[in-house]
């Protein structure tokens, strides 16, 4: 699929700055509480359960289920025009925390409920994001 100009990039703050730099390394990485051991996703400078600031990046096994998903069918800007139709979907990684992701490649338009799947990383500018496939 093409676009008519390169998609928007991620922009990186002082919370997410590491989650970024794993992305480009090829690495999904979320946040744990060495106090409580509480894990997460979307990075925060405090603990989402104790509010502790004792908080570490950990990788993650890059597996999770799908939760829940659609289909996109309508470009939100003019940049994902020559992506559509696309999956978004809600990921239950196997760590715990829920996020939000693509489903691309073989297949992706017939993921179900349920299914397993496996991140993989879509470069973007000199970045990467972290998406997900089906897995084998």
């Amino acid at each position: 699929m093409s676009s008519p100009g390169p998609l928007p990039l991620p922009a990186p703050n002082a919370d997410s700055a590491a989650y970024w730099a794993g992305a480009k390394a090829g690495k999904l990485l979320l946040q744990r509480c060495r106090d409580c051991g509480a894990t997460w996703f979307m990075s925060r400078h405090l603990c989402a359960s104790c509010w502790s600031e004792q908080v570490e990046s950990v990788e993650a096994s890059g597996r999770g289920r799908v939760h829940s998903f659609t289909v996109i069918h309508r470009a939100p800007s003019a940049a994902f025009a020559g992506q559509v139709p696309y999956v978004v979907a809600l990921i239950d990684l196997a760590e715990g925390p829920r996020m939000l992701a693509n489903i691309v490649g073989a297949g992706a338009r017939e993921i179900a409920i349920g299914e397993l799947v496996r991140v993989t990383f879509e470069q973007r500018g000199d970045g990467a994001l972290p998406q997900f496939q089906r897995a084998p």
